[in-house]
């Protein structure tokens, strides 16, 4: 045990108090680990590590060892013959529905049947190696409720940072339509849905979002390619409601994600001072200049219409999916160019859960990027854009004990992060192949 401590070069400051560690009921878990890897990529795009022994204490990395090593009063998990990497994060998800939920389930479905679907879909989530999660736009408040179960113990499922209902001008992507007028008002209520008009309301909706546990505030700068209306990529929320939410929200310590396809909704946002551009589908290179300038991130997710087709859709999403397709990767390919920060992010809800690792060979395929740029895109990146670089994103001490094991090297070969062998959150084992 002498080595250990000679070995760990990576050492973070004091934990974030906000975030409970998880202790899943039915998960693998022990006082102490001792996971014996092939290599480690403790952090992606720096030096990757031989074979070592990474040593997990109360839920955190306590320490890194070269060489597979016994650590007394340690269970040892055998993943010598796999590749360690930090726990994925993705940035951009929606656990309360899935491709196939329909426009009227809200006449059928309870808050309970709400919750315990989207507990089904964050453990797809969580067992494809996706430890973190931002659920930026569940209705009501069960997605609260299944974070906290988590982050309590009492379920398992990954970390969840949530913004609620999205903020959305009325009639816009965040307020329902396509049903009748009498339908509408009854299973979503204009106070309901977080639409507002005018600055003073749209401060309104922010601190109530703050006020029942909001981690960020979410809006929908422009229309969406999925609403059902044919008018609406354009800019919705006005400039003085857009810098009323992002004044109200930084004053509250809150980031905003600003969903936006098309490029006047795009530009505006960034202008306004929103954290991140969540699509960005239609960006341009003037917006994706100013951006880079600005430091505003970009979540492509690039997997948007995976699952979708268009023979499913009404006239109107029809159109819009067809003109999606055929720009589809031009957002990333700027963001490379023009070097604007970029966070993972796969729109899962729209597009299936528990297959956000396909993302990342459309990251390398229509970047075009590195493997490794696309990895830490979801785990360095993603942890800086949710704030979280001292607990999450890599392998270093005192971090979380969340890690993924694969087989092969994903710097050779991106999609080995489709077939993850091992999830460990929290220092417990959620699930591993046992060859």
């Amino acid at each position: 045990m002498s080595g250990i401590g000679t070995w760990t070069a990576l050492a973070i400051g004091a934990p974030l108090a906000s975030l409970a560690a998880a202790a899943p009921a039915h998960a693998e878990s022990a006082d102490a680990l001792a996971i014996h890897a092939g290599a480690v990529i403790a952090v992606p795009g720096e030096r990757v590590l031989g074979p070592s022994t990474i040593v997990v204490r109360g839920g955190r990395i306590a320490e890194i060892a070269p060489g597979h090593i016994d650590v007394a009063g340690a269970r040892a998990i055998d993943l010598k013959d796999r590749t360690l990497l930090p726990g994925l994060i993705d940035t951009h998800v929606h656990f309360s529905f899935a491709p196939e939920t329909k426009l009227w389930s809200a006449a059928i479905d309870t808050p309970e049947d709400v919750a315990l679907f989207a507990f089904s879909n964050a453990k797809k989530t969580l067992e494809a190696g996706f430890t973190t999660v931002r659920d930026v736009g569940s209705d009501g408040y069960s997605i609260h409720a299944l974070r906290d179960a988590i982050n309590e113990g009492i379920v398992t499922g990954p970390r969840i940072f949530l913004s609620g209902t999205s903020l959305s001008i009325v009639g816009g992507h965040g307020d329902m339509s396509g049903l009748n007028r009498k339908a509408t008002e009854a299973l979503y209520p204009y106070d309901y849905t977080g639409a507002c008009t005018g600055a003073d309301e749209c401060a309104l909706r922010v601190r109530e979002a703050a006020k029942y546990g909001a981690d960020l505030i979410k809006i929908t700068s422009t229309g969406g390619i999925m609403s059902q209306q044919a008018r609406g990529l354009g800019q919705h929320l006005s400039d003085a409601e857009l810098a009323s939410i992002v004044t109200t929200a930084h004053g509250l310590g809150l980031k905003v994600a600003a969903h936006a396809h098309g490029g006047a909704g795009v530009a505006a946002s960034v202008r306004a001072g929103v954290d991140s551009i969540e699509h960005g589908t239609w960006l341009d290179d003037a917006t994706a200049k100013l951006m880079a300038e600005r430091g505003t991130w970009l979540v492509p997710t690039l997997g948007l219409l995976d699952g979708r087709k268009e023979d499913d859709a009404s006239p109107e999403v029809r159109a819009k999916m067809a003109e999606a397709r055929r720009v589809a990767g031009r957002n990333i390919q700027l963001a490379v160019r023009y070097k604007v920060k970029f966070a993972f992010g796969t729109d899962a809800g729209v597009s299936p859960h528990g297959q956000n690792a396909r993302q990342f060979r459309l990251m390398v395929e229509q970047g075009p990027m590195t493997p490794i740029a696309a990895l830490r895109s979801a785990t360095v990146d993603a942890a800086a854009l949710l704030g979280q670089s001292e607990s999450l994103g890599t392998i270093e001490i005192g971090k979380y004990a969340d890690m993924i094991a694969v087989e092969g090297d994903p710097a050779r070969d991106i999609t080995v992060l489709e077939r993850v062998s091992a999830v460990i959150k929290d220092g417990r084992v959620i699930t591993r192949d046992r060859r």
